[in-house]
């Protein structure tokens, strides 16, 4: 939050946090800025950027996040007749305005994290899946370590196929700001390298306590120690399923991975965490002969 607030700030916002909540205002119009943020942090580039919109004068972000969704809402706003310029680039430019225009239609792009989740669950239980409707380049790090991992992912125009017929291999991954590996796909890649022969490491640098699903994965079999931001997985046999507890979105979506890899039947508790992210993946993964479903 405290990016949030910085950037916020620097436009002109009264912010302060009481009894856990957020009271903010404004003084007339926020006022242009140079902001320059200590981490490209997506939700702050997003809300300094939205912000910046309506402000008076320029704005510029500097170190802002480059990832897609950053260069999407960036085109949106400029739909609605905003003037956002540098989007997917470390500098953002924005000129504010007193209003934006109103009753457009925009066609977001495909959800990256969404796909890759397809692909490491294709990729976990030796599947052969063909993804339509994505942006291939978007997903190009998860790629390379599936590849790295000795998974076949040929890419076309808007299509990925995740063929994955061969024994997989451990890997090392280490969680960046993009175009680096998202760390909203860590967990994804913990459960699936859970079952895979050898030693890997996830290094988490985006997020504190982003391995809260270790202990889930534990009660399924895994072998997993927690080092700080370093998580250590010795690879076992298999998984056995059992009932587990969903503590986030990813995480969520990380035990569907876990419990399509296990022997016997898992049980995930919490699954409403999941909805935030994924429509209807129950019914997508059964249309892919995986036997899931929701009570």
């Amino acid at each position: 939050m405290d990016l949030h607030f910085k950037g916020l700030a620097g436009l002109g916002a009264e912010l302060s946090l009481e009894h856990g909540c957020i009271n903010g205002r404004v003084r007339g119009r926020l006022k242009g800025a140079r902001i320059y943020l200590d981490f490209p942090s997506v939700g702050a580039t997003e809300n300094i950027m939205m912000a910046a919109c309506l402000a008076e004068g320029q704005t510029l972000i500097e170190n802002a996040a480059k990832e897609p969704e950053i260069v999407d809402l960036a085109n949106f706003l400029n739909t609605l007749g905003a003037k956002v310029r540098g989007a997917g680039t470390d500098v953002i430019k924005i000129d504010g305005a007193p209003l934006l225009e109103g009753g457009v239609r925009y066609p977001i792009i495909p959800d990256r994290i969404e796909a890759g989740t397809f692909m490491v669950a294709a990729a976990a239980t030796g599947g052969d899946v063909t993804l339509e409707n994505l942006i291939p380049i978007h997903l190009q790090p998860l790629s390379a370590k599936l590849r790295e991992a000795n998974v076949e992912v040929l890419e076309e125009e808007d299509t990925l196929r995740v063929r994955a017929g061969k024994p997989l291999r451990s890997i090392d991954i280490k969680t960046m700001p993009y175009p680096g590996f998202p760390t909203d796909m860590q967990s994804q890649l913990m459960a699936m390298l859970a079952a895979v022969p050898g030693t890997s490491m996830i290094v988490e640098n985006i997020f504190e306590n982003r391995f809260m699903v270790a202990d889930e994965l534990k009660r399924m079999g895994a072998r997993i120690k927690i080092e700080g931001r370093l998580a250590v997985i010795e690879g076992v046999s298999a998984l056995q399923g059992t009932q587990v507890k969903a503590t986030d979105l990813r995480a969520g979506a990380a035990l569907i991975v876990a419990g399509l890899m296990a022997a016997g039947e898992t049980e995930i508790c919490n699954a409403i965490y999941i909805d935030r992210g994924y429509h209807r993946l129950e019914d997508k993964l059964r249309s892919l002969g995986s036997t899931i479903w929701r009570k």
